[in-house]
């Protein structure tokens, strides 16, 4: 109601279990959050969703999944947003998102970034891999981040343990400084983790066959894979451009079991994990193409 009357909001420190989407729908309003100030959607619904506005700014708040799966937990510019936005970004800044942990939760998306030209700088999106209500059919979440707007910028992106692609990103011009990533640590079996047919798994930052123009620097992927027999093709999957370019990208496998086959599409060779007779592989590739 008070972001209604043009109102900024400021959380205090608390976990705010919502009934219903807070939405931010007035350019410029800024929505901040002190000590974790935790939203929590309780219906399946979305905890927040913004306006395609000019100068919205969100900052210092954890979204965190509720028990009845929600479509998206923070939702930037509604689908189809078409506004330019260049003189005036819409920003997130030290935002957090949460998918079990503390409890059973459950989404299909956590960040959606619909607006053009929007600004991150710092992001980690988790999907949980131990506390609570923790299991590859109980914190049910298929992507981290899904970029759709144009022209979008990411300074210290952080993606973990998300079931399909853990980052999508389908709009054009879009550019990432600094990328960490494990892949989910616990599918059971090869089956249940594989995207098409032919690749196995999800690679990890996925960039869609109809992007033209994508340039990323920093990547570090990595597997833990916790069941014998699951691998991950690629770790990072785009279509052969001129204008879509990686630089400087590492893949590790930690744990005992699996391997990334791939770092880049089908570059890089596998990354594998080590035996008390023959070391780990770690794989890097500094260009792509």
């Amino acid at each position: 109601a008070q972001l209604a009357k043009g109102k900024n909001l400021l959380f205090t420190p608390g976990i705010y279990e919502l009934t219903d989407a807070i939405r931010v729908t007035r350019r410029n309003t800024v929505v901040m959050g002190l000590g974790f100030a935790t939203l929590k959607p309780t219906n399946g619904t979305a905890a927040m969703t913004t306006a395609d506005a000019d100068g919205i700014v969100v900052a210092g708040l954890l979204f965190d999944a509720g028990t009845v799966k929600s479509p998206v937990l923070l939702e930037v510019g509604p689908s189809g947003s078409r506004a330019q936005h260049v003189k005036n970004p819409i920003s997130l800044h030290d935002v957090f998102f949460r998918v079990g942990g503390a409890g059973v939760g459950s989404t299909v998306g956590n960040l959606e970034i619909n607006s053009n030209d929007t600004i991150v700088d710092h992001t980690w999106i988790w999907r949980a891999d131990h506390g609570a209500g923790v299991g590859w059919d109980k914190n049910l979440s298929a992507n981290g981040l899904v970029v759709n707007g144009n022209d979008v910028t990411i300074y210290g992106l952080f993606v973990e343990h998300h079931q399909q692609f853990q980052v999508l990103w389908n709009g054009n011009g879009g550019r990432t400084y600094f990328y960490q990533s494990e892949i989910p640590y616990d599918p059971p079996n090869q089956a249940s983790y594989t995207s098409a047919s032919g690749p196995n798994g999800w690679a990890s930052y996925k960039v869609a066959d109809g992007v033209t123009k994508h340039e990323a620097w920093g990547l570090g992927i990595y597997s833990v894979f916790r069941h014998p027999d699951v691998v991950l093709s690629r770790a990072i999957e785009v279509p052969k451009k001129p204008d879509v370019r990686f630089h400087h990208m590492i893949t590790v496998s930690l744990d005992d079991k699996g391997e990334i086959s791939n770092v880049i599409n089908n570059t890089g060779g596998a990354a594998t994990a080590g035996t008390k007779t023959k070391p780990r592989v770690i794989r890097k590739v500094t260009t792509y193409p």
